[in-house]
């Protein structure tokens, strides 16, 4: 298996995997190569930070245009809680993917647990998730802490827990 990115490199190339950047680590080709979702439901778009392990983030460009916002809701455009939940979980899916020494098996939810939404998602917004590990049990269960942020601002945040299934 491949390892996206290797903290513990010594080519001085490779990019920093703390620094938070606008340029891909991964790009949305190489997400596909890595989750199993495909449009209208793949919601990441691309990974611009990534410490294996441990956290990751992720950008979703919300654009009016993704089937969805037909409606929900008509003339007021709000990107649902639940695929804003999904997005999340599929950024802490890379992380989990990246752990697993085979690739067979998914990994879906076991539980989502204290979901708090703290704003509206629209279109035109540009929602930031940063998913970090909070632990892993028997490389088939691991807990996340997620928060999704636009322009900074806390948009929503919960633990997603997942279970890996063959």
């Amino acid at each position: 298996m491949t390892t996206v990115l290797d903290v513990n490199s010594t080519n001085s190339s490779a990019p920093n995997p703390v620094a938070l950047t606008t340029n891909p680590i991964l790009t949305v080709e190489e997400l596909q190569k890595i989750l199993p979702h495909r449009y209208p439901f793949l919601l990441v778009d691309k990974i611009i930070e990534y410490v294996p392990g441990e956290r990751i983030v992720g950008i979703k460009n919300v654009t009016f245009n993704e089937p969805h916002f037909q409606g929900h809701f008509p003339g007021k455009p709000i990107m649902p809680g639940v695929l804003i939940v999904e997005a999340m979980a599929q950024v802490g899916g890379v992380v989990l993917t990246q752990m697993l020494e085979s690739k067979s098996g998914l990994f879906v939810f076991a539980g989502i647990d204290k979901v708090r939404f703290r704003r509206q998602v629209i279109p035109g917004d540009q929602l930031v998730m940063t998913v970090e590990l909070l632990w892993i049990k028997q490389r088939r269960f691991g807990k996340m802490q997620a928060r999704a942020e636009v322009d900074g601002k806390l948009a929503t945040e919960g633990e997603l827990t997942f279970s890996l299934v063959d």
